[in-house]
């Protein structure tokens, strides 16, 4: 860690996972002018197990919203490999939050509340974003919550 923004992370007690490889043929982030795209990331805790289940029967909002933040907290480690440092977001443009969730669930944005609030609570205004929050039958290696981003990368 080096920049603001990592120390930070420290102030909070937030410690960013290591950067998880690809499960399938796709590059995990793709820098493109100003802009990076980071693909769907996994509700995977820090100790690399995954966060599974389905919302509206085995898992809480609660549950969920800590899934969506371990997913969130994946994203920030794929945006600090690929910038070398959060000091250089400039904004968090979206997030898209997938949900496994049983067709009677329909707390979706609550649950991906746990990603979108704490982009809030490290990076203040340049942490809200557009969002869209979608529920689904199943989600890759049985996850709870996968979420993708697009940001906006500061000018150097």
């Amino acid at each position: 860690m080096s920049g603001k923004i990592e120390a930070h992370l420290e102030s909070l007690g937030i410690t960013l996972p290591a950067a998880a490889s690809p499960v399938a043929n796709y590059v995990p982030f793709l820098r493109t002018g100003d802009h990076l795209f980071i693909s769907g990331q996994l509700s995977k805790a820090i100790d690399g197990t995954l966060i599974s289940g389905h919302l509206g029967d085995n898992l809480t909002v609660a549950d969920g919203q800590a899934a969506a933040r371990a997913a969130a907290l994946n994203i920030l480690a794929q945006v600090q490999l690929a910038l070398g440092s959060l000091d250089s977001v400039a904004q968090i443009v979206r997030l898209n939050g997938f949900v496994a969730a049983t067709p009677a669930f329909t707390d979706h944005p609550q649950v991906i509340n746990g990603a979108s609030d704490l982009m809030v609570e490290i990076f203040a205004e340049r942490g809200r974003h557009t969002r869209a929050a979608i529920g689904v039958t199943s989600l890759p290696l049985g996850c709870a919550v996968e979420i993708d981003a697009i940001v906006k990368v500061a000018e150097t």
